[in-house]
């Protein structure tokens, strides 16, 4: 949770880590060609800096305009990119490898250095509430979902297309199948 202007900053260092162009040339180059990547960052920072205000509003009406602000941004973006990510959902190192049909529930809690590949989809099971928990480290593939009340461990690695429906609370494993089972 993004609560001083340090931690907002140590968020946007570490979200989409992967892709950071060092030389000048490049940057300019990237704004010019429209690259999917430069619209998932700016959704990124739109996210955190939401987030910031979100959490540290109160009171404070500047604020409270700002949060109101950033989210229409954060909304707007979303909608043509196809991401739908509520604030306080991810800790730091969030990567979105690509853009298209991404979809967390508001009660959603990921770790640190999570890494979603596109169509994913982190929610309920329509019969409550209940959201998941997913630990630090874990790696979902394109197409997985996870849905329901389950718990992910860490470094945990959901290949592609799986669906996980129940908890799987040893770390370092391997995901994959529909309903999703440890292959290794």
């Amino acid at each position: 949770m993004i609560t001083t202007r340090r931690e907002l900053k140590e968020y946007l260092q570490a979200d989409n880590s992967w892709y950071c162009p060092v030389k000048w040339k490049d940057r300019i180059i990237d704004r010019i060609a429209q690259y999917p990547w430069n619209a998932v960052k700016r959704y990124m920072f739109f996210l955190r800096v939401h987030e910031y205000y979100y959490n540290t509003a109160g009171k404070n009406p500047l604020k409270k305009l700002l949060k109101l602000y950033y989210e229409r941004r954060k909304n707007l973006l979303g909608q043509r990119l196809g991401i739908e990510i509520s604030p306080n959902c991810f800790g730091k190192g969030l990567n979105l490898y690509h853009a298209g049909c991404i979809v967390v529930n508001a009660s959603a809690r990921i770790g640190d250095n999570c890494s979603l590949h596109g169509n994913n989809c982190i929610g309920n099971n329509g019969l409550s509430q209940d959201a998941p928990v997913i630990g630090d480290n874990v790696d979902i593939g394109f197409g997985a979902s996870v849905i329901g009340k389950v718990v992910i461990a860490d470094n945990t690695i959901i290949g592609a297309n799986a669906v996980v429906t129940k908890s799987f609370e040893k770390s370092h494993c391997v995901l994959a199948g529909v309903p999703a089972s440890v292959i290794r």
